[in-house]
Protein backbone atom coordinates (compact mmCIF):
# COMPACT_ATOMS: atom_id res chain seq x y z
CA UNK A 1 0.00 0.00 0.00
CA UNK A 2 1.43 3.04 -1.12
CA UNK A 3 1.35 5.76 1.47
CA UNK A 4 1.96 9.51 0.82
CA UNK A 5 4.63 11.96 3.03
CA UNK A 6 3.53 14.74 4.96
CA UNK A 7 5.25 17.74 5.42
CA UNK A 8 5.06 18.97 8.96
CA UNK A 9 2.85 22.22 7.72
CA UNK A 10 0.85 19.42 5.71
CA UNK A 11 0.10 17.88 8.92
CA UNK A 12 -0.38 21.08 11.26
CA UNK A 13 -2.45 21.92 8.43
CA UNK A 14 -4.68 19.16 8.10
CA UNK A 15 -5.27 19.06 11.85
CA UNK A 16 -6.10 22.37 11.84
CA UNK A 17 -8.53 21.61 9.42
CA UNK A 18 -9.50 18.42 10.78
CA UNK A 19 -10.59 20.45 14.11
CA UNK A 20 -12.32 23.08 11.99
CA UNK A 21 -14.46 20.56 10.65
CA UNK A 22 -15.56 18.94 13.37
CA UNK A 23 -15.86 21.58 15.92
CA UNK A 24 -16.72 24.49 13.59
CA UNK A 25 -18.58 26.29 16.47
CA UNK A 26 -17.84 28.09 19.70
CA UNK A 27 -19.02 26.55 22.86
CA UNK A 28 -17.98 27.57 26.34
CA UNK A 29 -15.95 26.11 29.26
CA UNK A 30 -15.79 26.56 32.72
CA UNK A 31 -12.41 26.05 34.49
CA UNK A 32 -10.14 28.46 36.76
CA UNK A 33 -7.71 31.00 35.74
CA UNK A 34 -3.93 30.44 35.90
CA UNK A 35 -0.88 31.64 34.33
CA UNK A 36 -2.41 34.74 33.07
CA UNK A 37 -0.07 36.93 31.04
CA UNK A 38 -0.99 39.73 29.07
CA UNK A 39 1.75 40.32 25.66
CA UNK A 40 2.88 43.61 25.05
CA UNK A 41 0.87 43.45 22.02
CA UNK A 42 -2.01 43.56 23.65
CA UNK A 43 -2.96 39.91 23.31
CA UNK A 44 -3.86 37.81 26.57
CA UNK A 45 -2.31 34.19 27.46
CA UNK A 46 -3.09 31.85 30.15
CA UNK A 47 -4.41 28.42 31.07
CA UNK A 48 -8.18 27.42 31.56
CA UNK A 49 -7.72 24.49 34.35
CA UNK A 50 -9.94 21.71 36.31
CA UNK A 51 -8.47 22.26 39.61
CA UNK A 52 -7.96 18.68 41.52
CA UNK A 53 -9.19 17.70 44.89
CA UNK A 54 -6.37 18.37 47.91
CA UNK A 55 -3.76 21.49 48.03
CA UNK A 56 -1.14 21.61 46.38
CA UNK A 57 -2.16 18.66 43.65
CA UNK A 58 -1.66 19.17 39.83
CA UNK A 59 -4.61 20.27 37.78
CA UNK A 60 -6.63 17.75 36.64
CA UNK A 61 -6.75 18.70 33.33
CA UNK A 62 -5.31 22.02 31.69
CA UNK A 63 -6.75 23.97 28.48
CA UNK A 64 -4.02 26.84 26.81
CA UNK A 65 -6.19 29.86 25.53
CA UNK A 66 -5.68 33.02 24.18
CA UNK A 67 -7.62 35.98 23.80
CA UNK A 68 -6.71 38.34 20.55
CA UNK A 69 -6.19 42.10 21.04
CA UNK A 70 -9.07 42.59 19.44
CA UNK A 71 -11.15 40.28 21.14
CA UNK A 72 -10.22 41.58 24.08
CA UNK A 73 -11.38 45.23 23.65
CA UNK A 74 -14.64 43.56 22.77
CA UNK A 75 -14.41 41.01 26.14
CA UNK A 76 -14.01 44.65 28.07
CA UNK A 77 -17.13 46.51 26.66
CA UNK A 78 -19.19 43.32 27.52
CA UNK A 79 -17.51 43.42 30.86
CA UNK A 80 -18.07 47.24 31.48
CA UNK A 81 -22.00 47.18 30.39
CA UNK A 82 -22.13 44.77 33.31
CA UNK A 83 -20.40 47.02 36.08
CA UNK A 84 -17.35 45.65 35.60
CA UNK A 85 -17.36 42.98 38.43
CA UNK A 86 -14.84 40.78 37.45
CA UNK A 87 -10.87 41.10 36.30
CA UNK A 88 -9.09 37.94 35.00
CA UNK A 89 -6.54 37.06 36.78
CA UNK A 90 -5.04 33.63 38.29
CA UNK A 91 -7.29 31.82 40.62
CA UNK A 92 -10.97 32.99 39.18
CA UNK A 93 -13.06 30.65 37.85
CA UNK A 94 -14.93 31.98 34.63
CA UNK A 95 -17.13 30.63 32.00
CA UNK A 96 -16.00 31.67 28.83
CA UNK A 97 -16.51 31.30 24.97
CA UNK A 98 -14.46 30.02 22.26
CA UNK A 99 -13.59 28.04 19.12
CA UNK A 100 -10.87 25.54 19.26
CA UNK A 101 -7.69 26.40 17.28
CA UNK A 102 -4.50 24.67 16.12
CA UNK A 103 -1.29 27.06 16.04
CA UNK A 104 1.31 25.14 13.75
CA UNK A 105 3.93 27.33 14.80
CA UNK A 106 3.90 25.80 18.35
CA UNK A 107 1.58 22.53 17.57
CA UNK A 108 -0.27 23.58 20.54
CA UNK A 109 -4.24 23.07 20.06
CA UNK A 110 -5.57 26.19 22.10
CA UNK A 111 -9.19 27.56 22.88
CA UNK A 112 -9.35 30.96 20.79
CA UNK A 113 -11.51 33.20 23.61
CA UNK A 114 -14.17 35.60 22.17
CA UNK A 115 -16.58 35.93 24.87
CA UNK A 116 -16.46 35.71 28.79
CA UNK A 117 -19.98 34.89 31.23
CA UNK A 118 -19.78 37.55 34.43
CA UNK A 119 -23.00 36.33 36.10
CA UNK A 120 -21.07 32.98 36.53
CA UNK A 121 -18.20 34.41 37.96
CA UNK A 122 -20.31 36.52 40.16
CA UNK A 123 -22.45 33.21 41.33
CA UNK A 124 -19.41 31.22 42.06
CA UNK A 125 -18.52 34.01 44.27
CA UNK A 126 -21.42 34.78 45.52
CA UNK A 127 -21.99 30.95 46.56
CA UNK A 128 -18.77 30.85 48.15
CA UNK A 129 -19.39 34.03 50.28
CA UNK A 130 -23.05 32.43 51.25
CA UNK A 131 -21.42 29.32 52.39
CA UNK A 132 -18.38 30.62 54.56
CA UNK A 133 -21.32 33.01 56.54
CA UNK A 134 -23.07 30.43 57.12
CA UNK A 135 -20.26 28.23 58.55
CA UNK A 136 -18.92 30.64 60.63
CA UNK A 137 -22.46 32.01 62.07
CA UNK A 138 -23.22 28.19 62.44
CA UNK A 139 -19.95 27.96 64.70
CA UNK A 140 -21.14 31.24 66.63
CA UNK A 141 -17.79 33.30 65.75
CA UNK A 142 -19.67 35.23 62.76
CA UNK A 143 -19.95 38.31 65.18
CA UNK A 144 -16.94 37.81 67.87
CA UNK A 145 -15.13 40.75 66.63
CA UNK A 146 -17.93 42.80 66.92
CA UNK A 147 -17.43 42.01 71.18
CA UNK A 148 -14.59 43.53 71.41
CA UNK A 149 -14.31 46.30 73.84
CA UNK A 150 -12.82 49.72 72.51
CA UNK A 151 -10.21 51.22 74.46
CA UNK A 152 -11.23 54.99 75.98
CA UNK A 153 -9.24 56.42 73.53
CA UNK A 154 -8.18 54.29 70.30
CA UNK A 155 -4.65 56.19 69.41
CA UNK A 156 -2.49 52.78 68.59
CA UNK A 157 -3.75 51.72 65.44
CA UNK A 158 -2.82 48.86 63.18
CA UNK A 159 -2.96 49.09 59.76
CA UNK A 160 -2.92 46.34 57.31
CA UNK A 161 -2.92 47.56 53.45
CA UNK A 162 -0.60 47.71 50.64
CA UNK A 163 1.77 50.30 52.05
CA UNK A 164 2.17 53.06 48.51
CA UNK A 165 -1.02 52.16 47.93
CA UNK A 166 -3.82 54.88 47.65
CA UNK A 167 -5.76 53.64 50.62
CA UNK A 168 -2.97 53.88 52.38
CA UNK A 169 -1.94 57.29 51.37
CA UNK A 170 -5.91 58.15 52.23
CA UNK A 171 -5.52 56.82 55.69
CA UNK A 172 -2.20 58.18 56.46
CA UNK A 173 -3.92 61.60 55.47
CA UNK A 174 -6.99 61.48 57.43
CA UNK A 175 -5.30 59.91 61.00
CA UNK A 176 -2.30 62.88 60.30
CA UNK A 177 -4.48 65.75 59.56
CA UNK A 178 -6.61 64.92 62.92
CA UNK A 179 -3.96 66.54 64.82
CA UNK A 180 -4.42 63.54 67.63
CA UNK A 181 -1.35 61.66 68.32
CA UNK A 182 -1.97 58.41 66.63
CA UNK A 183 0.63 55.66 66.67
CA UNK A 184 0.16 53.61 63.70
CA UNK A 185 1.65 49.78 63.38
CA UNK A 186 2.05 49.35 59.49
CA UNK A 187 1.98 45.72 58.07
CA UNK A 188 2.26 45.68 54.19
CA UNK A 189 0.95 43.02 52.35
CA UNK A 190 -0.83 42.24 49.17
CA UNK A 191 -4.21 42.85 48.56
CA UNK A 192 -5.15 40.77 45.89
CA UNK A 193 -3.99 37.94 43.32
CA UNK A 194 -4.14 34.25 43.62
CA UNK A 195 -2.93 33.26 47.10
CA UNK A 196 -3.39 36.41 48.39
CA UNK A 197 -5.00 35.83 51.21
CA UNK A 198 -2.48 34.17 53.40
CA UNK A 199 0.07 37.09 53.58
CA UNK A 200 -3.48 39.30 54.60
CA UNK A 201 -4.42 37.16 56.98
CA UNK A 202 -0.75 36.65 58.35
CA UNK A 203 -0.81 40.49 58.68
CA UNK A 204 -3.84 40.72 60.28
CA UNK A 205 -2.24 38.31 62.62
CA UNK A 206 0.33 40.47 62.78
CA UNK A 207 -0.82 43.42 63.71
CA UNK A 208 -3.15 42.48 66.40
CA UNK A 209 -0.01 41.24 68.21
CA UNK A 210 1.31 44.47 68.61
CA UNK A 211 -1.39 45.22 71.37
CA UNK A 212 -3.60 47.97 69.20
CA UNK A 213 -6.28 49.44 70.24
CA UNK A 214 -7.88 49.07 66.72
CA UNK A 215 -7.07 47.30 63.44
CA UNK A 216 -7.64 48.86 60.27
CA UNK A 217 -7.97 45.76 57.34
CA UNK A 218 -8.17 48.75 54.08
CA UNK A 219 -7.73 48.54 50.21
CA UNK A 220 -9.00 50.81 47.22
CA UNK A 221 -11.77 49.99 45.04
CA UNK A 222 -11.79 47.26 42.37
CA UNK A 223 -13.68 43.94 40.85
CA UNK A 224 -15.17 41.59 42.27
CA UNK A 225 -12.66 39.18 42.04
CA UNK A 226 -10.00 42.18 42.71
CA UNK A 227 -11.93 42.09 46.44
CA UNK A 228 -12.71 38.61 46.16
CA UNK A 229 -9.28 37.71 48.64
CA UNK A 230 -11.65 39.46 51.29
CA UNK A 231 -14.64 36.50 50.65
CA UNK A 232 -11.61 33.86 51.87
CA UNK A 233 -12.29 32.06 54.81
CA UNK A 234 -8.81 32.25 55.71
CA UNK A 235 -8.60 36.25 56.22
CA UNK A 236 -12.56 35.94 57.70
CA UNK A 237 -10.89 33.45 60.60
CA UNK A 238 -8.23 36.39 61.33
CA UNK A 239 -10.67 38.57 61.74
CA UNK A 240 -12.85 36.91 64.27
CA UNK A 241 -10.11 35.25 66.51
CA UNK A 242 -8.34 39.15 66.57
CA UNK A 243 -8.08 40.82 69.98
CA UNK A 244 -8.64 44.55 68.81
CA UNK A 245 -11.51 45.76 67.43
CA UNK A 246 -11.41 45.17 63.37
CA UNK A 247 -12.77 48.37 61.11
CA UNK A 248 -13.02 47.49 57.80
CA UNK A 249 -12.63 49.70 54.58
CA UNK A 250 -12.78 47.93 51.36
CA UNK A 251 -13.10 48.83 48.09
CA UNK A 252 -16.48 51.06 46.97
CA UNK A 253 -19.68 51.89 48.45
CA UNK A 254 -21.29 49.18 47.20
CA UNK A 255 -18.76 46.47 47.94
CA UNK A 256 -19.31 44.20 50.95
CA UNK A 257 -17.44 41.29 51.82
CA UNK A 258 -17.23 38.32 54.36
CA UNK A 259 -14.51 40.86 56.30
CA UNK A 260 -17.12 43.13 56.31
CA UNK A 261 -19.81 41.22 58.44
CA UNK A 262 -17.16 39.78 60.31
CA UNK A 263 -15.25 42.84 61.28
CA UNK A 264 -16.50 44.87 64.32
CA UNK A 265 -17.55 47.62 62.07
CA UNK A 266 -17.60 47.95 58.29
CA UNK A 267 -17.19 51.54 56.24
CA UNK A 268 -18.03 51.97 52.54
CA UNK A 269 -13.67 53.54 52.26
CA UNK A 270 -10.61 53.58 53.59
CA UNK A 271 -11.11 57.23 54.29
CA UNK A 272 -14.45 56.51 55.93
CA UNK A 273 -12.31 53.57 58.14
CA UNK A 274 -9.73 56.06 59.24
CA UNK A 275 -12.17 59.02 60.09
CA UNK A 276 -14.14 56.70 61.84
CA UNK A 277 -11.23 56.15 64.50
CA UNK A 278 -10.56 59.41 64.12
CA UNK A 279 -14.33 60.18 65.30
CA UNK A 280 -13.85 57.86 68.43
CA UNK A 281 -11.37 60.02 69.74
CA UNK A 282 -13.37 63.02 69.04
CA UNK A 283 -16.47 61.27 70.84
CA UNK A 284 -14.37 61.08 73.93
CA UNK A 285 -12.51 64.34 74.16
CA UNK A 286 -16.76 65.76 73.68
CA UNK A 287 -17.64 63.05 76.21
CA UNK A 288 -15.16 64.46 78.58
CA UNK A 289 -16.29 68.24 77.85
CA UNK A 290 -19.25 67.32 78.54
CA UNK A 291 -18.19 66.28 81.96
CA UNK A 292 -16.24 69.03 82.74
CA UNK A 293 -19.37 71.19 82.12
CA UNK A 294 -20.90 68.86 84.07
CA UNK A 295 -18.62 69.31 86.35
CA UNK A 296 -18.25 73.26 86.62
CA UNK A 297 -22.48 73.30 86.81
CA UNK A 298 -22.41 71.08 89.81
CA UNK A 299 -19.62 72.76 91.67
CA UNK A 300 -21.88 75.82 91.11
CA UNK A 301 -24.78 74.42 92.22
CA UNK A 302 -22.77 73.18 95.26
CA UNK A 303 -21.54 76.24 96.16
CA UNK A 304 -23.80 78.10 95.98
CA UNK A 305 -26.01 75.89 98.21
CA UNK A 306 -23.43 76.21 100.51
CA UNK A 307 -23.47 79.96 100.26
CA UNK A 308 -26.77 79.52 101.33
CA UNK A 309 -26.61 77.46 104.39
CA UNK A 310 -23.52 79.57 105.56
CA UNK A 311 -25.83 82.54 105.14
CA UNK A 312 -29.02 81.10 107.39
CA UNK A 313 -25.94 79.21 109.66
CA UNK A 314 -24.29 82.86 109.80
CA UNK A 315 -27.79 84.36 110.76
CA UNK A 316 -28.30 81.91 113.13
CA UNK A 317 -25.20 82.00 114.97
CA UNK A 318 -25.83 85.92 114.82
CA UNK A 319 -28.86 85.58 116.83
CA UNK A 320 -27.61 82.97 119.49
CA UNK A 321 -24.15 84.60 119.79
CA UNK A 322 -26.32 87.48 120.98
CA UNK A 323 -28.85 85.54 123.10
CA UNK A 324 -25.78 83.59 124.58
CA UNK A 325 -23.74 87.30 124.93
CA UNK A 326 -26.76 88.60 126.98
CA UNK A 327 -27.04 85.83 129.56
CA UNK A 328 -23.26 85.84 130.07
CA UNK A 329 -23.40 89.10 130.91
CA UNK A 330 -26.50 89.04 133.38
CA UNK A 331 -24.37 85.97 135.05
CA UNK A 332 -20.81 87.93 134.53
CA UNK A 333 -22.26 90.68 136.55
CA UNK A 334 -23.60 87.99 139.14
CA UNK A 335 -20.64 86.48 139.50
CA UNK A 336 -18.53 89.71 140.25
CA UNK A 337 -20.48 90.41 143.17
CA UNK A 338 -20.59 87.52 144.44
CA UNK A 339 -16.83 87.09 143.67
CA UNK A 340 -16.20 90.56 145.62
CA UNK A 341 -18.10 89.68 148.96
CA UNK A 342 -16.34 86.01 149.12
CA UNK A 343 -13.01 87.90 148.11
CA UNK A 344 -13.53 90.05 151.01
CA UNK A 345 -14.34 87.71 153.44
CA UNK A 346 -11.27 85.78 152.13
CA UNK A 347 -9.10 88.31 152.99
CA UNK A 348 -10.45 88.85 156.64
CA UNK A 349 -9.56 85.50 157.00
CA UNK A 350 -6.12 85.25 155.53
CA UNK A 351 -4.83 87.96 157.18
CA UNK A 352 -5.99 86.27 160.62
CA UNK A 353 -4.26 83.33 159.43
CA UNK A 354 -1.18 85.31 158.23
CA UNK A 355 -0.81 86.92 161.61
CA UNK A 356 -1.49 83.89 163.75
CA UNK A 357 1.32 82.06 161.38
CA UNK A 358 3.61 84.97 161.71
CA UNK A 359 3.90 84.86 165.20
CA UNK A 360 4.38 81.04 165.36
CA UNK A 361 7.13 81.07 162.97
CA UNK A 362 8.69 83.69 164.90
CA UNK A 363 8.58 81.32 168.03
CA UNK A 364 9.93 78.42 166.07
CA UNK A 365 12.65 80.53 163.94
CA UNK A 366 14.26 81.49 167.89
CA UNK A 367 14.01 77.87 168.46
CA UNK A 368 15.52 76.63 165.64
CA UNK A 369 18.54 78.98 165.48
CA UNK A 370 19.22 77.59 168.58
CA UNK A 371 19.16 74.03 168.20
CA UNK A 372 21.06 74.90 164.67
CA UNK A 373 23.97 76.70 167.13
CA UNK A 374 24.42 73.98 168.64
CA UNK A 375 24.86 71.25 165.74
CA UNK A 376 26.99 73.42 164.07
CA UNK A 377 28.79 73.94 167.72
CA UNK A 378 28.66 69.34 167.66
CA UNK A 379 29.72 69.20 164.03
CA UNK A 380 32.69 71.56 163.99
CA UNK A 381 34.26 69.83 167.10
CA UNK A 382 33.67 66.23 165.39
CA UNK A 383 35.71 67.98 162.06
CA UNK A 384 38.32 68.97 164.06
CA UNK A 385 38.54 65.59 166.31
CA UNK A 386 38.72 63.97 162.27
CA UNK A 387 41.35 66.29 160.96
CA UNK A 388 43.79 63.91 159.02
CA UNK A 389 46.73 66.77 159.99
CA UNK A 390 46.09 65.84 164.07
CA UNK A 391 46.04 61.89 162.95
CA UNK A 392 49.92 62.62 161.52
CA UNK A 393 50.56 64.45 164.50
CA UNK A 394 50.37 61.67 166.50
CA UNK A 395 52.67 59.80 164.49
CA UNK A 396 50.20 58.32 161.93
CA UNK A 397 51.19 58.23 157.96
CA UNK A 398 49.47 58.05 154.68
CA UNK A 399 50.99 56.01 152.07
CA UNK A 400 50.44 56.76 148.12
CA UNK A 401 51.88 54.41 145.17
CA UNK A 402 53.64 55.91 142.27
CA UNK A 403 50.28 57.07 140.84
CA UNK A 404 49.01 58.80 143.79
CA UNK A 405 46.45 56.17 145.27
CA UNK A 406 46.30 55.31 149.15
CA UNK A 407 48.42 51.60 149.70
CA UNK A 408 45.75 49.86 151.65
CA UNK A 409 47.40 46.16 151.40
CA UNK A 410 50.54 45.06 151.09
CA UNK A 411 49.60 42.96 148.41
CA UNK A 412 48.91 46.40 146.53
CA UNK A 413 52.85 46.75 145.34
CA UNK A 414 54.84 44.85 143.85
CA UNK A 415 58.89 44.95 144.88
CA UNK A 416 60.71 47.53 143.05
CA UNK A 417 57.68 50.02 143.46
CA UNK A 418 58.38 53.36 144.83
CA UNK A 419 55.70 54.71 147.28
CA UNK A 420 55.33 58.46 149.14
CA UNK A 421 54.93 58.32 152.44
CA UNK A 422 53.04 61.27 154.16
CA UNK A 423 54.34 62.43 157.31
CA UNK A 424 53.02 65.10 159.30
CA UNK A 425 56.64 67.06 159.16
CA UNK A 426 57.09 66.20 155.36
CA UNK A 427 57.01 63.21 152.79
CA UNK A 428 59.34 60.36 152.54
CA UNK A 429 60.10 58.07 149.24
CA UNK A 430 60.99 54.53 149.42
CA UNK A 431 60.79 51.77 147.01
CA UNK A 432 59.92 48.27 147.75
CA UNK A 433 62.35 45.75 148.84
CA UNK A 434 60.60 43.02 150.40
CA UNK A 435 56.88 42.20 151.35
CA UNK A 436 55.93 39.56 154.29
CA UNK A 437 54.18 36.37 153.43
CA UNK A 438 51.94 36.66 155.38
CA UNK A 439 49.84 39.33 156.99
CA UNK A 440 50.87 39.66 160.89
CA UNK A 441 48.07 41.28 163.28
CA UNK A 442 49.21 44.67 165.01
CA UNK A 443 49.85 45.15 168.32
CA UNK A 444 46.67 47.13 169.83
CA UNK A 445 47.67 50.14 171.03
CA UNK A 446 45.90 51.41 173.97
CA UNK A 447 42.59 53.49 173.69
CA UNK A 448 43.62 56.07 175.66
CA UNK A 449 46.63 56.78 173.24
CA UNK A 450 45.07 55.82 170.02
CA UNK A 451 43.25 58.62 167.84
CA UNK A 452 39.80 58.72 166.27
CA UNK A 453 39.40 57.56 163.02
CA UNK A 454 38.05 60.04 160.30
CA UNK A 455 35.69 57.72 157.94
CA UNK A 456 37.18 58.60 154.98
CA UNK A 457 40.20 57.78 152.56
CA UNK A 458 43.04 59.55 154.38
CA UNK A 459 42.07 57.93 157.46
CA UNK A 460 42.36 54.18 156.06
CA UNK A 461 46.51 54.02 155.99
CA UNK A 462 47.95 51.30 154.83
CA UNK A 463 50.33 51.43 157.86
CA UNK A 464 53.89 53.56 158.28
CA UNK A 465 56.88 53.79 156.63
CA UNK A 466 58.55 51.20 158.44
CA UNK A 467 55.94 48.83 157.78
CA UNK A 468 56.16 48.83 154.21
CA UNK A 469 60.02 49.09 153.09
Amino acid sequence: MNQSTLTVGEFCALVRLVLAETMPDDFWVEGEISGLHRARNGHVYFDLIEPSEGPGASPAATLPVVLFRDTRDRVNRLLKRHGDPIRMSDGVSVRIQGRVDYYPRTGRVQLRMSSIDPTFTLGRLTAHRDALLAALSAEGVLRANAARRWAPVPLRVGLVTSVGSAAHADISRVLEQSGFAFAVVEVDTPVQGAGAEVPVAAAIRAADSAEVDVLLVARGGGSKTDLAVFDHERVARAITSARAPVVTGIGHDIDRSVADEVAHTSTTTPTAAAQFVVGRVEDWLDRLSDHETQLVAAGRRALQRADQRLETVRSGVAVSTRNVADRSDRQLTSSCRRLVRAARSAQRRALGQIARGVARLEVAQRHGLTVAERRVDAAAAQVRALDPALALARGWSITRDGDGRVVRSATAVELGDAVTTQLADGDLTSTITARPRAARPRAARPSAARPKRANTDHSNTSGTSEETT
